[in-house]
Parts: structure tokens; sequence; C-alpha cells
């Protein structure tokens, strides 16, 4: 095996601890068990050691995930639909995990944000990236760009927030109720947007 396969195995046992156990729990040690890899190989490929490898894992896992998630909205004709359709897929991929793995930034995210600053950077860049895209994506169905963005906003603090209850109850359905609602935050949008007409009606 190459030196670019075992900094890829570091990374993705990384990426998959961390986003299942949070940063304070993850220690090199298990990283470099679980990447079947010579544990001072981790600092060789990664120099900044742990905050390194989280800041890898959350400058790509973020995008990626948010890519995903956009691929998800542009499956489905009907925007409203399609809301239902990405977020019932978040509670079936959360399910099938036994929820253990919900959004690579979400758990991050709300550990660092009073603890370390490079990290919490990182994860408000991912998130302003995810607002900004989904922000052009609303603006397809509604006129007003304050309301698309805050429609943006909304999708992503309903994901996050319904990710949090799911794993908390084992239950996917508040992933379920956050997609409904969001597609009728998006209908009553549409509906003032243009004078009436609704989309998903």
């Amino acid at each position: 095996m190459g030196r670019s396969d075992t900094r890829a195995r570091i990374q993705g046992s990384a990426t998959m601890l961390f986003r299942r156990h949070g940063y304070a729990a993850t220690g090199l040690k298990r990283i470099a068990t679980e990447a079947e890899a010579p544990f001072g190989s981790i600092y060789h490929f990664f120099p900044g050691g742990k905050q390194q490898l989280a800041e890898e894992m959350i400058r790509t896992s973020g995008p990626e995930y948010g890519r995903m998630v956009m691929a998800l909205l542009d499956s489905v004709p009907d925007p409203a639909e399609s809301l239902v359709h990405a977020f019932e897929a978040a509670a079936h991929d959360l399910a099938a995990a036994d929820y253990a793995d919900a959004c690579p930034i979400g758990t991050m995210a709300l550990e660092v944000a009073s603890s370390n600053e490079v990290l919490r950077a990182a994860t408000a860049e991912v998130f302003t990236e995810w607002v900004d895209t989904a922000a052009h994506w609303f603006g397809r169905w509604v006129d007003d760009p304050g309301t698309a963005r805050s429609l943006a906003q909304s999708m992503v603090m309903m994901l996050e927030g319904a990710f949090m209850l799911s794993r908390a109850a084992r239950d996917p359905e508040p992933l379920r109720v956050a997609g409904r609602s969001m597609a009728d935050l998006l209908r009553t949008a549409v509906a003032r947007t243009t004078g009436g007409a609704s989309s998903g009606s």
C-alpha cells in the first residue's frame, strides 16, 4: 500500500470517528487503530495532529455533504416535494446507520464553537457555503432574495435540529416532520411572492 493510501485511510477513519463521536472523544490512537496505520504515520501526514485532521474533515466532508443534499433537491421536479424527499432520504440514511452517522459537521460544530477557534471558523464557513448554495436554489422558486436566504437558513437549521432530535430519540420521525415543515414554508413563500400561485399544491 502506498503513502497516498495510508493518508486516505487515516483521513477516512478520522472523518468517521469525528462524525460519530465528536472531537474530544476521538483520540489519535483510536484513529490509527481504525485506519490500521502506524501511530507515527499520523504526524507524518498530518503534522498538525488532531486539529489538522479535524479541519480537513470539516473542509472536505462539509462541501461533499452539501453537494449531496443539493443533488437530492434537484432530483424531484416539484421543489416542495423535493424538500420532503431530501429529508426522507436523510431519515432513511440515519436509521440505516443505527443513528450513528448524521451530518458530518453538526456534531463537531456544537462541540468546538466555544473551545477551538480554528475549527469553529471552519464549521462556520461550511454552514455559510450551505446557506449560500441553498439560497440560490430557493431563488429559483421565490422572487425575493431575502426570502430565499431565510428559507435556506431555515432548511439548514431544521436539518441540524432534526438530526439531533432523531439521534436522541432513535426515531427518524423528526426528520420527516422537518421535511414537511420546510415544504410548507416554501409553498407559503411562493404564494406570497407570486401573488397566490403555490408550488406543489
